[in-house]
């Protein structure tokens, strides 16, 4: 017996001492390959100086982003969003307790942040209102009501997985909020839920295209046909990229996407940097009328502000037109906004931050008394309550977010979007990436962000002595200068002349 257990250990040492020296031998054979390619390659200067050991830099960098992120930055360092705000979010989602203890870790003496103006006298439980319903295009065949306050921004199904459309669908019926379709096209995906839906046309008019990337009104008609079809929204430019189409990868067009956009599949969709019909604001005007006419339904259009001129001239327009050619809302995209793929160049210098940009739309419509006729709807980086408040402040009627959403579907801020690898089956199409993204579950996440929004940006509008969030106004709110001082948002950019907690008719 013992013989046995001797001979069984010998041969378990040979088989281990073999699998050790054939290690070796791979490894061996691995480095002397690497080191003759990078000694010959002439595309990598830190490989060619540095053969085999140069390929740990690339390496090391890219785990650098992971490290970060996990080990190094501060709660409240990141960029685009800081562990703080994500963390928010995630805690919303799934229902758990969202609040802190010892203190905040956020700085308050930093320009541009915003505190809000607590009241003596907060509005007491019993006075609580819930959140008033508006009309966006009363004067259309078909007006649009609704209460909701936080909404889903256009994330297209394409830049989207199905089970994240899907949940998203789910969610956003739940939580009694609509669903922009983002400029991919109308999907079952979106139907699915059972929510109410903008349907957003982009510069390639995915979706309601003829073979000459025209738009085709038999089409557009078919769209607006179902029910959910609350609203069009006819895209101009995005935060994440103003002045550029959308973008996406060959290899996320799939047959499936490729015949809701009636595009050639596997092929990169680029959208135009622009509606070639929509030259001037008289074009646009013209094409917000045309569509409406087509759907019935309220259209306006998405844009981000570089600067105000051109809307002072879309006012002045309508003004000789008639409120009747007015669009029923615009939808306002900061330049901080950020899922779309981008050349960086447009993502980090163009067009102006929703800070900048939403004080000075507002103003200039209420310069030519064109609320509530027009509706203003805002978006970037509006994942956190204090942020949906401050928009509501400023003169808001809606808030939609594209990431806070993501987030709520467990995005982890991977920066994987513009690629096919996504970790947690958002942005991608790979089917096993997908499997974990389960609908069901991430749907009752997405309807308990909206729930504990809406909840916690009511806290803030209690504490400011009003009884429902829309009655928030700009002297409810300061924001830090540069010297230290916090000024009301009154004082910065002039009283609100109008906010949603008091219609008044179209100036003519």
């Amino acid at each position: 017996m013992t013989d046995e257990v001797f001979i069984i250990a010998a041969y378990g040492m040979i088989v281990l001492l073999g699998l050790l020296i054939s290690l070796v031998v791979g490894v061996v054979l691995w480095v002397s390959i690497a080191y003759v390619i990078d000694i010959r390659q002439t595309r990598h200067t830190v490989r060619r100086n540095f053969p085999v050991i140069g390929r740990f830099r690339y390496f090391f960098e890219h785990l650098g982003e992971f490290f970060r992120q996990y080990f190094f930055a501060m709660d409240r360092e990141e960029m685009p969003f800081n562990r703080a705000e994500r963390s928010w979010v995630y805690r919303a989602a799934k229902k758990e307790n969202t609040t802190i203890a010892f203190g905040s870790t956020r700085r308050l003496d930093v320009p541009g942040t915003i505190i809000f103006v607590n009241s003596p006298f907060p509005a007491l439980k019993h006075d609580f209102a819930e959140v008033q319903p508006i009309t966006i295009g009363k004067h259309c065949r078909t007006p649009y009501v609704t209460s909701s306050l936080i909404n889903i921004s256009g994330m297209s199904y394409g830049a989207l997985s199905a089970p994240a459309v899907r949940a998203l669908s789910k969610g956003a019926k739940k939580a009694g909020c609509w669903m922009n379709t983002g400029e991919g096209g109308l999907s079952p995906y979106h139907l699915e839920g059972g929510c109410d839906i903008v349907f957003q046309i982009g510069t390639a008019k995915y979706g309601v295209r003829n073979e000459l990337g025209q738009l085709d009104d038999d089409k557009l008609h078919a769209i607006a046909a179902h029910e959910q079809v609350r609203m069009i929204e006819i895209k101009l430019s995005q935060g994440a990229k103003p002045g550029k189409g959308g973008i996406l990868p060959g290899e996320k067009v799939t047959a499936e996407i490729a015949a809701i956009r009636h595009i050639p599949a596997g092929e990169d969709s680029i959208s135009p940097n622009g509606h070639p019909e929509i030259r001037s604001v008289d074009d646009l005007l013209d094409m917000i009328g045309h569509v409406r006419d087509v759907t019935g339904k309220p259209t306006g259009f998405k844009t981000v502000l570089g600067d105000v001129g051109w809307i002072r001239d879309l006012c002045r327009a309508i003004q000789q037109r008639g409120p009747e050619s007015a669009p029923d809302f615009i939808t306002l995209d900061g330049a901080e906004g950020g899922t779309g793929a981008a050349p960086q160049a447009l993502m980090d210098y163009m067009g102006l931050p929703l800070v900048q940009a939403l004080p000075m739309l507002v103003d200039v419509l209420d310069e030519f008394g064109m609320r509530p006729r027009i509706r203003v709807i805002c978006s970037g980086k509006l994942i956190t309550p204090d942020r949906v408040a401050w928009a509501l402040c400023v003169g808001a009627d809606f808030v939609t977010s594209a990431r806070g959403f993501m987030f709520a579907l467990g995005c982890i801020q991977s920066f994987q979007c513009n690629k096919n690898t996504c970790p947690t089956g958002i942005t991608t199409h790979n089917p096993r990436l997908q499997r974990g993204l389960v609908p069901a579950d991430k749907a009752e996440r997405v309807a308990h962000f909206v729930e504990t929004m809406v909840q916690e940006v009511g806290v803030i509008a209690h504490s400011c002595g009003v009884d429902e969030p829309r009655k928030l106004t700009r002297h409810h709110a300061r924001m830090v200068q540069p010297n230290g001082e916090a000024k009301l948002l009154s004082d910065l950019y002039g009283s609100d002349q109008f906010h949603p907690g008091a219609e008044f008719e179209f100036a003519e």
